[in-house]
């Protein structure tokens, strides 16, 4: 057995889906929304005997390494290496495991790690004297900045990664130097505090850094896209949050470092934050993943509200529940914990408004509620909210509470309703695979969970003919040159040997079954196969009686004599 297939097999794949999706067990399977598509009913099934996945909305489906690949948009190698450090599996070390790309994301990796070092060291240092002293008027406590990784970037990490020996594609790709048109490098953070951002399996990958001059023209800068740092797919601090998420049944979404710290350190260890971007789709889609409840608590200003009304529509898009606090004098949520301290907090957070009520507070203060055009322009302003819910029923009773809310006619409701096609449909998906037939099903997933039924079968499957002409076909193939190869038949390897089409089916077939079936015994089997055998039967009985008409028509009547007597 080779190294990745003795890794899957020693790992649990419902235990490696469980850190990103919340499972339900269903009989014999785990079911729960599918992290790959928005969706209301979960039509995601994990089945740990044949440790696979598997969507009967979008077809996503593999084993535990492609689940890895999808999810943190990882390579087959990085998604190996990360599976076994996660489960103490020791990796060979033999360089066929790593591709060119692989070997830049590993070296990518280890920048990071060194950064973060050398920033860390040099906080503590004289040069980050600075630093420590806008972190104290901050009112960072040290447990804090430790449980966070803060730093302090100075002017010294170009050398430092320089000596290490990466090459100039490395360093050039790493987003944490640039060069000068002479050839040499500089570092991009200089004289900032500086935040590590991490990925979900919580390895360092980028850096914000938040200027200590007054006279720095950007406040905040970030990396750079590299090949290891997406942007709009990362949330700052999700590694930490997302356990916390699941317990508290939400998501507090902020708008920046500080107020994430300020946050977790209150108490509420739920929160996350973009890393200096608007928010994005994919980003929400990461979230929902962990809740499917969102909390806002955007900065109180201006910038902060609009960015809020944008978020709400991708919120809504993705069918994710929000709510919105509102702080009192005009505090953004870090500054508030630390004045009125973190039970305050966590009260504001449970109080928090429906979004609509207070996207309605918003129209309120934007137009003239006086007057009928006034409560109509409002309205109007929060018609894009509201359509913005996929659930039809529940799209007709918000705007209903709305127009009540702004004293407008419920009758302004149904005449918008009509005017924007108020039905909005879900995303459309593709359409569904074909199943297999309930004998094949049994017939294959036997095969596949039980070695001694699969020698009782295998010979007799060979001599039917009426296995090649099925849907089927290929996929019995496949199995049968998996068994004369004498290679490990399991469903991901013969998941590997098929085209899609055939994935697909046999997907749909043996992760879509019944979640509580009993069927899969080897007298089941035995009995599908004599079914096969009696269709076989049948086949040849009725080619043979089409030749003896055939025959007959031609005056042969000695073969049809002889054909009678076959038949």
């Amino acid at each position: 057995m080779d190294f990745v297939q003795q890794l899957k097999a020693s790992v649990d794949i419902v235990r490696v889906v469980q850190d990103y999706v919340r499972l339900r067990k269903a009989g014999t399977r785990y079911t729960g929304l599918c992290p790959f598509h928005n969706e209301k009913t979960p039509s995601f099934s994990v089945n740990p005997a044949l440790q696979f996945y598997y969507c009967h909305g979008c077809h996503a489906g593999g084993d535990v390494l492609t689940f890895l690949m999808q999810i943190e948009h990882l390579s087959f190698h990085e998604a190996r290496n990360t599976l076994a450090e996660r489960n103490g599996i020791p990796i060979p070390k033999r360089s066929e495991y790593a591709d060119e790309d692989t070997k830049l994301r590993a070296a990518l990796y280890q920048m990071h790690e060194i950064a973060l070092e050398e920033f860390q060291s040099q906080l503590s240092s004289s040069q980050g004297a600075e630093a420590r002293a806008y972190m104290a008027k901050r009112g960072l406590r040290r447990e804090s900045v430790e449980h966070f990784g803060l730093g302090y970037a100075g002017k010294s990490l170009a050398r430092t990664l320089e000596g290490k020996g990466f090459t100039r594609q490395q360093l050039e790709a790493s987003g944490l130097v640039g060069h000068r048109d002479d050839g040499t490098y500089y570092d991009l953070f200089r004289n900032r505090l500086m935040f590590p951002i991490h990925n979900e399996s919580g390895k360092t990958i980028a850096f914000g850094g938040r200027a200590l001059d007054p006279n720095d023209k950007a406040k905040y800068i970030n990396s750079p896209e590299t090949p290891i740092y997406k942007k709009k797919t990362v949330l700052y601090n999700l590694h930490r949050a997302r356990e916390a998420a699941r317990q508290a049944g939400r998501l507090i979404l902020v708008e920046g470092y500080m107020d994430v710290i300020g946050v977790y350190a209150s108490g509420l260890k739920e929160v996350v934050a973009t890393c200096g971007t608007a928010l994005t789709r994919e980003q929400v889609q990461t979230m929902k993943r962990h809740s499917s409840s969102v909390t806002l608590n955007f900065d109180p200003d201006s910038a902060g509200s609009n960015a809020a009304e944008k978020s709400i529509q991708l919120l809504l898009a993705e069918s994710i529940r929000i709510h919105i606090v509102q702080l009192e004098g005009g505090l953004d949520p870090d500054e508030y914990c630390k004045v009125h301290g973190g039970e305050a907090y966590a009260e504001c957070v449970t109080r928090a408004k429906t979004y609509f009520y207070w996207l309605a507070d918003r129209a309120r203060s934007k137009f003239d509620m006086k007057t009928a055009e006034g409560r109509v322009d409002a309205f109007q302003f929060l018609l894009p909210a509201v359509q913005g819910l996929t659930d039809k029923i529940e799209r007709v009773a918000v705007a209903n509470d709305v127009a009540s809310y702004l004293n407008v006619t419920s009758g302004l409701v149904l005449e918008n309703f009509r005017k924007l096609a108020a039905d909005k449909r879900d995303q459309s998906v593709q359409q569904s695979p074909g199943r297999l037939s309930e004998s094949d099903r049994i017939l294959i997933s036997v095969m596949l969970l039980d070695a001694d039924a699969r020698q009782q079968l295998i010979p007799s499957l060979k001599e039917l003919s009426v296995i090649q002409q099925s849907p089927a076909g290929r996929i019995y193939e496949a199995l049968f040159a998996l068994d004369e190869a004498g290679a490990p038949i399991h469903y991901a390897n013969l998941h590997d040997r098929l085209e899609d089409i055939e994935r697909k089916a046999l997907s749909a077939t043996l992760l879509g079954g019944d979640s509580n079936d009993s069927s899969l015994t080897l007298e089941a089997a035995l009995c599908c196969l004599d079914t096969l055998r009696s269709k076989e039967r049948d086949g040849k009985a009725s080619e043979i009686k089409a030749r003896i008409r055939d025959a007959e028509r031609a005056g042969n009547f000695q073969e049809a004599l002889a054909l009678m007597q076959l038949l």
